[in-house]
């Protein structure tokens, strides 16, 4: 049997189990697996245990591995004689706070009808529980038309994604030989804003810092003190202004160190998107883009630095006034990096750029909020055509490369850990509420997302 008919079967079976494979999702998202809250932690490892009782039964030898958090999910095919192909999800997801903003109960999942079509209601339809359940579904069907699974496979879900991973890093180290597979694929992203299947190629990292300014004991009066004493508020504020100039370009000193222009096929390719900055910013009530002169957009979204400051705070805020030189000031601030970026050279400039600024009686200190670097794929791997062509088969699209202004850790430490490139295949879309109340995952999105799974490990047998 030649791999179209055996391929024909398999998205033949997936169809006519639609019903119980959306049945099957339903389960998983009652399950409230938020791993950010201790509470939450016997629902979390319910999730896993649920995990390795669905993956045993499609004949994969499936263990729960406990970490100082919570449980990594590990199931593998029998050992054959190819290198396999490794999987990874994450099946925690975000709290859901504030509760009043949902329009029903984010753990009770229930099909919609909107005027975009039919979705998935619930938190974690998106992210990523309906996404990972798309990959699972596949072999499911693979298995019952054919008895056994499509190549050799290892699948790792993780229950701490949306809580830092911090187990994550332990672990592959602990498991490398476990782990190691000739190429990675991951649900965890989305489809190009128009709708077109889409493999994000490359990520940007991220640099995380808070900075907290302190100088007088006590908050002083603005009258009795203004323009003697020193104000933390006005010296960070002179610090941050700094950080860029007028070209929209960061100015810490070896910033731009590692970063690469854009090859001239992407350029082509991400021309070609067509993208639209102003509908795009207009879908958040603004309309002009800024940033880096001499930039695309996309160029600035998915293949250039940033430095933004995310939040400030210090003084008197509340209602009324108040006329005071706080005694402190505090940001945070992060980085988004791109091509060989080092994040600790980042932080190390950041830190010497601010405590330029700081005076002999006030004292800075500085709270590390995480650091990975920039993650950029090898598209010319033949497993990375194979795919856009199954994409493009089953959505009837040209499926494209596309970059992503986000960070997904795990891509670059499957490549500087194991050794292996990831294909980051997801099918989410920009309006699916991941992290915000009333998440959803379009029907279509889960069913065709299977479908495409389907096909591309049919390629890459």
């Amino acid at each position: 049997m030649g791999i179209d008919a055996r391929l024909g079967d398999i998205l033949t079976q997936l169809d006519k189990g639609r019903e119980e494979a959306l049945s099957r999702l339903f389960e998983l998202l009652r399950i409230p697996s938020i791993s950010t809250d201790p509470e939450y932690a016997p629902e979390v490892r319910r999730a896993a245990e649920w995990l390795v009782a669905e993956l045993t039964d499609l004949g994969l030898d499936a263990k729960l591995h406990d970490t100082t958090g919570h449980p990594m999910v590990v199931a593998h095919t029998p050992s054959g004689d190819a290198r396999p192909v490794l999987f990874y999800g994450h099946y925690d997801v975000q709290p859901v706070d504030p509760l009043n903003l949902w329009d029903r109960d984010p753990f009770d999942p229930e099909l919609q009808d909107t005027p975009d079509g039919t979705v998935i209601r619930a938190r974690g339809a998106s992210d990523d529980k309906g996404q990972l359940m798309t990959f699972v579904e596949a072999l499911r069907a693979w298995k019952a038309v054919h008895g056994t699974l499509p190549t050799d496979l290892v699948l790792l879900f993780e229950g701490e994604e949306e809580s830092g991973s911090p187990s994550l890093l332990p672990f592959l180290n602990a498991h490398r030989d476990e782990l190691s597979a000739s190429i990675a694929l991951i649900c965890d992203t989305g489809r190009y804003s128009d709708g077109r299947p889409a493999i994000t190629t490359q990520l940007r990292g991220l640099v995380g810092q808070e900075v907290v300014i302190r100088g007088a004991d006590r908050d002083l009066h603005s009258g009795a003190f203004g323009g003697l004493a020193a104000n933390p508020i006005m010296v960070l504020s002179q610090a941050l202004a700094a950080l860029k100039d007028a070209d929209g370009r960061v100015t810490l000193p070896g910033f731009y160190d590692g970063v690469e222009d854009l090859p001239e096929q992407l350029a082509r390719d991400w021309e070609a998107l067509n993208f639209d900055a102003q509908a795009f910013l207009g879908g958040v009530g603004l309309k002009t883009p800024i940033g880096e002169k001499g930039r695309t957009p996309l160029e600035m979204q998915w293949n250039r630095p940033t430095a933004e400051i995310n939040g400030i705070a210090g003084g008197y805020a509340g209602d009324g006034f108040k006329t005071v030189l706080p005694a402190e000031a505090r940001a945070k601030v992060s980085f988004r990096l791109t091509g060989q970026q080092d994040p600790a050279k980042i932080r190390d400039a950041f830190q010497a750029h601010v405590r330029s600024f700081v005076p002999d009686d006030c004292r800075v200190e500085f709270h590390d909020h995480g650091a990975s670097p920039a993650s950029v794929m090898d598209i010319t791997d033949p497993a990375f055509g194979l795919a856009r062509e199954a994409l493009s088969d089953e959505w009837q699209q040209e499926a494209v490369f596309i970059g992503a202004g986000g960070s997904i850790p795990i891509a670059g430490d499957f490549k500087r850990m194991l050794g292996m490139d990831t294909m980051l295949i997801g099918f989410a879309k920009d309006d699916d509420r991941i992290h915000s109340p009333n998440e959803k995952y379009d029907l279509e999105s889960f069913e065709k997302g299977a479908r495409s799974w389907a096909r591309i490990l049919a390629a890459l047998r």
